[in-house]
């Protein structure tokens, strides 16, 4: 009995999957259909297309697997609906950063001033002057918007940007010391995101590494003993993203320039993280300055635009006006340069700089890193308030916990911040976060203690009524 039972089951079955099947209309069907008018009137061909197709396939996928669907018209269309807005939708998406962490690598780095938005906002929406001189009537030269206030705000004579530091770095050891070695210390050789690393930079520049001195000691002897007829350049490079302590020394860029000039082989910092402001007011001494580098007599220096600078992504090099001259002229140089865009994003970041207290306020990297720890402390309680006042479903505190720069910039350096823990009490916290990060404004936080926490560090005023709103809804069994 129990052998016909289960075969009569099976032949149930089968009959119930033949009928789903049957029952599934075709993309043809769906897309003559009210619906299908009204998706294709509203959405790209081949996105409602290919949405179509999944979904039916995804339906028909269940049904094999021996589930029975809802395959009615009215479930059909919500679901193949769901599709079409999901595929087009941008995947490049605006978040709230609420990690503390202001140069977040994986959320875009340095946040763009107003002044450089609106810029960039000017400069595309129509035509530019980007390689025309307004005052000749002839063709001109993309870097000249720059060059002059770079030349003014670091006192190099020159000064080029290109799309990114390892390419600025790149491109200068191609065009100044290729088939030429190169000193660097050991404890210089480092490795930044992304893999790159100066001893793989270097092999594929061109040039030749020559290796001194030890990881935790390098003495200025050792530099002079490197250097021989084959010499092409001198490379520093700033510890921006790591430090090692203890039984340690190196060679000052002062130390390097003298030594460079003595022997007349140019001198090359890396900087890294380029600061165009006096770092040491607010108690750190290891970031120096860009008109510090420049007075110290180094020839070249490199530096990123989207970290401590505060501006979009690029790579900075200013330094020697016949170097940099060679560099730009190197064909290379035009693979790597940047873009209208940018140029305008650089140019109003760095008319900020004119005025260094007014860029405390106006560039957000230099404002969320500064500002002072009681403005952070009222944003946090205006959220955990507003939080208590609509969430029901967990413990909200005000607590006080620390912040980093990130980006691979001023590791050492700590900074006092305060934030709001949310103990969720119907879901997990990891539960929590996902919900947070998957929505359509997505809050990206970070989870201590078991709780999640949203650093108000990071924060933007604008963006807290919309934070109250998604962490309250999420919070929702």
């Amino acid at each position: 009995m129990q052998t016909k039972d289960r075969g009569a089951d099976v032949r149930i079955n089968k009959s119930v999957e033949t009928s789903l099947l049957s029952a599934l209309p075709s993309v043809d069907e769906l897309l003559k259909g009210p619906d299908g008018s009204q998706w294709l009137a509203s959405f790209p061909r081949a996105i409602v297309v290919q949405a179509v197709r999944d979904i039916i396939a995804e339906q028909r996928n269940r049904i094999l697997a021996g589930e029975e669907p809802d395959i009615s018209s009215p479930a059909l269309s919500l679901c193949i609906s769901a599709a079409i807005q999901k595929r087009s939708s941008f995947s490049l998406l605006p978040v709230i950063n609420a990690t503390g962490i202001v140069l977040h690598t994986n959320l875009g780095r340095a946040v763009l001033s107003e002044g450089a938005v609106n810029n960039v906002i000017a400069v595309s929406r129509g035509y530019s002057n980007l390689e025309y001189d307004l005052d000749t009537g002839k063709r001109g030269k993309r870097h000249s918007h720059t060059t002059r206030i770079l030349r003014q705000l670091t006192g190099a004579e020159d000064a080029l940007i290109v799309n990114n530091n390892a390419a600025a770095v790149f491109l200068s050891l191609t065009s100044i010391a290729k088939d030429r070695e190169v000193i660097v210390s050991r404890g210089e050789l480092v490795e930044i995101g992304g893999s790159f690393r100066v001893p793989d930079v270097m092999t594929a520049s061109g040039a030749v590494l020559r290796e001194i001195g030890t990881t935790n000691k390098t003495h200025l002897h050792d530099y002079r003993r490197a250097i021989n007829e084959k010499t092409g350049l001198i490379l520093k490079v700033h510890q921006s993203n790591y430090k090692i302590t203890g039984f340690t020394e190196d060679v000052s860029i002062e130390q390097l320039a003298a030594l460079g000039k003595e022997h007349g082989i140019p001198v090359m910092y890396d900087l890294g993280s380029g600061c165009l402001i006096d770092l040491k007011r607010y108690g750190i001494h290891r970031e120096p300055s860009l008109k510090e580098i420049m007075k110290s007599g180094a020839d070249l220096v490199a530096f990123s635009g989207d970290k401590l600078l505060g501006g979009p992504q690029g790579g900075i090099i200013v330094g020697r006006q016949d170097l940099v001259e060679k560099i730009r002229k190197n064909p290379l140089s035009r693979a790597v340069r940047v873009d209208k865009m940018t140029i305008a994003a650089f140019e109003a970041t760095l008319m900020d700089y004119l005025d260094p207290e007014k860029a405390l306020q106006s560039i957000p990297v230099l404002r969320m890193l500064f500002q002072p720890l009681e403005t952070i402390r009222a944003r946090a309680r205006k959220i955990a308030v507003q939080l208590r006042r609509q969430v029901v479903g967990a413990d909200i505190t005000l607590i006080k916990d620390s912040s980093k720069a990130g980006g691979g910039s001023l590791p050492e350096t700590e900074f006092e911040t305060y934030a709001v823990s949310v103990d969720p009490k119907h879901m997990s916290v990891n539960e929590l976060e996902a919900r947070l990060r998957t929505g359509p404004k997505p809050i990206i936080a970070r989870i201590k203690e078991n709780a999640l926490l949203l650093d108000a560090r990071t924060i933007q005023d604008q963006d807290i009524k919309e934070l109250i709103r998604i962490v309250s809804s999420a919070l929702r069994p």
